[in-house]
């Protein structure tokens, strides 16, 4: 009887070692891309890895902390005038955990994530870091200059990958090409996608007498689908048709299974001050709000929006994060250049807010590859616009004014572009 207890020990101390040594991860390479005062830190390993990632004080570090996990090979400093940080060592290596180090040259702020392969051996711990004194405009874009910035780097450790960054970036390149050769060789209907903010229970702002802005910008939405609809080169998708709600991360994908070129989400403004008064239209900000009032309405607006993404399940590892800021570049140009003409007729139809474009932080524009603009087409809190809303020839000629400036984007003989079409990569 003692004999089999001791078998049975024996074994359930095997199977527990072999347990924790399967979920072990290695540390095998670290590469990494620079541009400017931001830089892309790529770690392959071998297993999903377990980790949590922080800046400390005194000394100034940025800690990369990776449970189960052993170091590959001995490190190589980066070079001297690398701007953001010194040195890279191991902070502590314990039997559990393995402690990484990267000690700073200046206060940053740091991003992550993993991603992982259909090889279970090929994993992706990635982090970006950020200046903090960086200009505004700066921010990680895969160009050319930065493909080759990546061919350049000494990689932190030296080993042979197979795939690198750089070869990865330089097809998604080619890629590109490709499929603007294919996409301006077809005629296919621009797809626009028009959101008509809130819905359901949840209703939106209120004006004084008490219109619910869920009710109006749907009125608005219809008139606008009705006008794309009669053009022969174009096509309305409403993502809500009627009064209920639609889930925040719901919207995007309905615009993206229709594939959409352009997504217009339609609201009505509202602020503290009754007296502020005029329609606006919004492109995505990295920085925040370019207004006071912007800053405001973003803050409420992101609590019952969508949040946007894009489906990387038949990407490979780094270069779905390339083909992203590949993406959200022409995405940005092309979200602005819509946003201006669409603000150029809607001052034709009454007073507006700002006479620029205005910059704000909203969750509903931040997919990467459809051009999204955000309409704010009255002040719904000041009575007389209010009023505004409610009339039927006043929704006309704001949905007139939406569809005029998508139609000088889109001209009749303009077909669907590379830029609006990146997901269909």
């Amino acid at each position: 009887m003692r004999s089999h207890w001791k078998d049975l020990l024996i074994f359930g101390l095997l199977s527990l070692s072999a347990s924790s040594y399967a979920q072990q991860v290695d540390v095998n390479s670290l590469h990494y891309s620079q541009v400017a005062k931001q830089t892309r830190m790529v770690f392959d390993v071998s297993a999903s890895p377990k980790h949590r990632v922080f800046v400390q004080n005194n000394p100034a570090q940025l800690v990369i902390e990776i449970k189960n996990a052993k170091l590959g090979q001995t490190l190589i400093q980066p070079s001297a005038s690398h701007p953001l940080f010194a040195n890279i060592h191991v902070l502590e290596k314990t039997k559990d955990n393995l402690r990484l180090a990267v000690d700073l040259k200046e206060p940053i702020t740091a991003k992550n994530f993993s991603l992982s392969s259909n090889n279970k051996n090929e994993h992706k711990l990635i982090i970006d870091l950020t200046s903090k004194n960086a200009p505004v405009a700066n921010k990680i874009i895969a160009n050319k200059d930065s493909v080759q910035t990546a061919k350049k780097e000494m990689p932190v450790l030296p080993v042979e990958p197979p795939k690198t960054l750089a070869n990865k970036a330089e097809r998604a390149f080619s890629g590109l090409q490709k499929v603007a050769q294919q996409l301006t060789s077809k005629q296919e209907k621009i797809v626009i996608a028009i959101d008509a903010g809130h819905g359901g229970n949840d209703s939106g702002a209120h004006g004084t007498h008490g219109t619910e802005e869920k009710q109006v910008v749907f009125a608005i939405a219809k008139k606008l689908a009705k006008l794309i609809n009669s053009q022969p080169d174009m096509k309305a998708v409403m993502v809500r048709k009627g009064d209920y709600y639609v889930g925040l991360r719901k919207r995007m994908q309905l615009a993206r299974a229709a594939h959409a070129n352009l997504f217009i989400s339609i609201h009505a403004d509202a602020f503290q001050d009754t007296t502020v008064k005029g329609s606006s239209v919004y492109v995505l900000s990295r920085s925040g709000a370019s207004s006071e009032a912007a800053l405001w309405l973003a803050k409420s607006e992101n609590a019952s929006d969508l949040i946007g993404g894009v489906s990387l399940e038949d990407k490979e590892d780094v270069l779905a994060s390339v083909l992203l800021d590949l993406s959200q570049s022409a995405t940005e140009q092309a979200s602005a250049d819509i946003a201006k003409s669409v603000l150029k007729n809607c001052s034709a139809v009454g007073e507006t807010h700002k006479d620029a474009v205005q910059h704000a932080g909203f969750m509903v524009l931040k997919s990467p590859d459809i051009p999204s603009i955000l309409v704010e087409t009255a002040f719904i809190s000041n009575p007389s616009e209010e009023e505004n809303l409610l009339n039927a020839d006043y929704q006309t000629k704001m949905a007139g004014a939406i569809f005029g400036g998508v139609r000088n984007y889109f001209t009749p003989s303009s077909s669907p572009t590379a830029d609006t079409k990146v997901a269909a990569l």
